[in-house]
């Protein structure tokens, strides 16, 4: 088709007879200082069609422009409108276009500066063949209109092209027909039912909407969203994410036990009850109750931070900058203290006390040592299971609870079983210089967690200093050392000497060396999806050999936002809703966010999915809205307060609002699919929820059935 264009252009223009133009006024009574619209319909012949006027200019097809010559009777107060045009994404010039099959309208805003009114001018087009032949063509039009005692009435003049070509160019093209001007006039109200005024200028009397257009606006007011009777997937989904974090949590006590400040202490702890109890049944008895003791105070601790878990506190924590800034300076001090620098350390004063309570006996004696042993052993197991309350701190209520459950299980349990079964201490090999290594380790793994934090920071300010292949390279680094560490070539300080490496350890570091070699191709765009949820998104990284060009143009926030896998998306919802109706095309709406870790697994491994990827290209409007950017600003004229008189003004504090408003929903990933609803009776926008929607989810199969129901329901819902 390009080349077809740039022949037609390079030569004389042939004469095109494939569109008709005719012109009218919207309105016959107006009055001086009143914004009235210039309505151009145009007739297109069957097979061919004509390019609209609202994309861009730069993308390849000629734009409908229309020229009116500058004249004081008049001011154009608005850009050219296409009204009722189709929409579609072109595959040979890769963009968004509009265009016409048969018949077509165009609107000019302007507003009368006389009553002696007189518009002229020229416009442009160009129409094409479905076989790929394409024919510029151009004409000029005039519309004057003049005063009598009766009031104003209007003539307009009619020319096609080829009465422009027939006309000498001098000659004035003036109204010939009563009757024709006549027929115009009586065809006003229909046409300007159909027409769509943008400009805020624009006057009450003439500012009706239409469905073809979606006005910009303060607030959400005028979008209503009529919710799926659907089914809700996610309790069975949280019950299993909440044991599997349980479970992780459970292993997290057990590496607790093997560092220097617990180990040592299980076989002194389990000879008190065994020579402190007159039988063997109250020895089990009191190292019962002590196991109980240490689960009952974690769980106490966990239960403080589940009071102040809120979905909103939730949300903050894991997406501002702030709280994550503060957690990498935590991890890092963490890390520090492990690998030997210094050692975190409880007040002496508050400890001796607590150690004093322990010595009253009874239960209250061994409740107040299971204490004395949590807080003696805080220099290493207060940065795991602060890792663990971080962790669970953005998610729900029961998350601490569990965290902390499952950690202080794997505690307590070994405590209560040396006591039952005290042979068995002799089993348990001796305390050494490797409780160090397992305590080196550890710091280099709350150092290399520590980046996760920052970032989330970095993402949402978009600062751009830790993107994906900066990140990549501190983790090579970190991970790196950690497999020479285990090989005994470097050392750290509290470091034993070695002479030969044992055989649990030389598996370990084959396994750390192996997970280097496994994150080396990511630095040159290799997908990591094991990581998905812990990198920066792919879309940060400079250098990728498998990049997908962005393709959102010059869409709004498209200078700083991405979605993956190069898809065509949006990041505004009325951007969206336009596209919906010129494409003819569901709404696929991603609740997604910077610091969403579980956004980015979904990305890696559900929508990389071909099934999934081909219908998101192809069946889909895709809009990604970020509910925790706080850099962006929105145009100031869209800012509105909500229930409480707070100014929603950056684009995450205006998705938030939305999602919460219209979905009820606060936490992400959220997928919902939307079709506009043009037959509902109501002034305002009408989104259909088409399908039950969805949230974090690694089920393939079921995510390509919810496109499926939403494209399948979308087919039936302007019918």
């Amino acid at each position: 088709m390009s080349i077809l264009l740039l022949s037609s252009l390079a030569f004389a223009q042939p004469k095109n007879d494939k569109a008709s133009w005719k012109y009218s006024l919207s309105k016959t009574d107006f009055a001086v200082g009143e914004t009235i619209n210039v309505i151009f319909d145009v007739n297109v012949i069957d097979g061919w069609y004509i390019y609209g006027s609202d994309f861009d200019p730069d993308c390849g097809p000629m734009v409908t422009i229309v020229t009116p010559e500058k004249n004081a009777s008049f001011e154009v107060v608005g850009k050219l409108k296409t009204v009722g045009g189709h929409g579609k994404f072109d595959d040979i010039f890769e963009c968004d276009i509009t265009y016409f099959k048969k018949n077509g309208q165009f609107v000019l805003p302007i507003k009368v500066l006389s009553k002696d009114l007189k518009i002229k001018g020229t416009y442009e087009f160009q129409t094409c063949a479905e076989s790929g032949v394409c024919l510029p063509g151009d004409g000029k039009f005039e519309i004057s209109q003049s005063s009598t005692a009766q009031g104003i009435k209007a003539t307009v003049e009619t020319v096609t092209p080829e009465k422009v070509e027939k006309s000498p160019k001098t000659e004035e093209n003036t109204p010939t027909s009563t009757e024709e001007s006549t027929t115009i006039v009586e065809e006003k109200d229909s046409i300007t039912k159909n027409v769509t005024i943008a400009e805020e200028e624009t006057t009450s009397s003439a500012t009706e909407i239409v469905k073809q257009s979606t006005k910009r606006k303060a607030g959400y007011d005028d979008i209503v969203v009529n919710r799926y009777g659907s089914e809700n997937t996610e309790k069975a989904q949280d019950i299993w994410a909440l044991l599997v974090f349980m479970g992780i949590s459970f292993g997290s006590g057990l590496i607790a036990l093997l560092t220097p400040c617990v180990f040592p202490m299980i076989p002194m702890t389990v000879s008190f009850f065994t020579h402190g109890s007159s039988s063997k049944g109250q020895a089990i008895r009191k190292a019962l109750f002590y196991g109980f003791s240490i689960v009952l105070i974690y769980v106490l601790i966990g239960t403080v931070v589940a009071k102040v878990n809120g979905p909103g506190f939730a949300n903050w924590l894991a997406t501002h900058p702030v709280p994550n800034i503060i957690f990498f300076v935590l991890f890092v001090v963490f890390a520090l203290s492990f690998l030997g620098l210094f050692e975190i350390q409880l007040p002496s004063s508050f400890v001796n006390k607590v150690d004093a309570q322990s010595d009253k006996g009874g239960f209250i004696g061994i409740f107040f040592m299971a204490f004395t042993l949590v807080l003696v052993s805080f220099s290493c197991t207060g940065p795991i299971a602060s890792t663990i309350l971080i962790e669970s701190a953005g998610g729900s209520w029961l998350k601490p609870l569990a965290g902390m459950l499952g950690y202080s299980l794997a505690f307590a349990i070994p405590f209560t079983l040396f006591a039952i079964f005290p042979s068995w201490l002799q089993n348990l090999p001796k305390s050494g210089g490797w409780l160090n290594t397992i305590k080196v380790v550890l710091g280099l793994l709350e150092l290399a967690l520590a980046f996760k934090f920052l970032s989330v920071a970095d993402q949402v300010n978009h600062w751009h200093l830790l993107d994906r292949e900066v990140f990549l390279a501190i983790w090579l680094g970190i991970f790196a050392v950690m497999g020479i560490y285990l090989l005994g070539k470097v050392s750290f300080p509290h470091d034993s000497p070695i002479e030969k490496i044992g055989v649990f350890r030389g598996v370990f570091a084959i396994v750390v060396i192996s997970f280097v070699f496994y994150l080396l191709p990511g630095m040159w765009g290799a997908p990591l999806k094991a990581l998905s949820g812990i990198l920066p998104p792919i879309t940060t990284q400079d250098f990728n050999l498998a990049r997908n060009e962005n393709k959102q143009g010059n869409r709004l926030y498209s200078d700083k936002l991405h979605v993956p896998h190069g898809l065509d998306g949006y990041f505004d919802i009325r951007e969206a809703i336009d596209a919906s109706r010129k494409q003819n095309k569901p709404i696929f709406l991603d609740f997604t966010g910077h610091g969403c870790a579980n956004c980015r697994q979904m990305e890696a491994q559900v929508w990389s999915d071909n099934r999934v990827l081909d219908k998101l290209q192809n069946d889909f409007i895709v809009v990604a809205l970020y509910g925790d950017d706080k850099k962006i600003t929105v145009a100031e004229n869209e800012w509105f307060k909500n229930e409480e008189g707070e100014i929603k003004k950056t684009l995450g504090e205006q998705t938030s609002y939305f999602m919460y408003d219209k979905f009820q929903q606060q936490g992400q990933p959220f997928y919902a699919i939307l079709g506009v609803n043009e037959n509902a009776e109501s002034n305002k926008i009408v989104l259909n929820e088409l399908a039950s929607n969805r949230s974090f989810d690694l089920d393939i199969d079921k995510y390509v059935a919810f496109l499926k129901e939403g494209i399948t329901n979308y087919k039936q819902l302007n019918k």
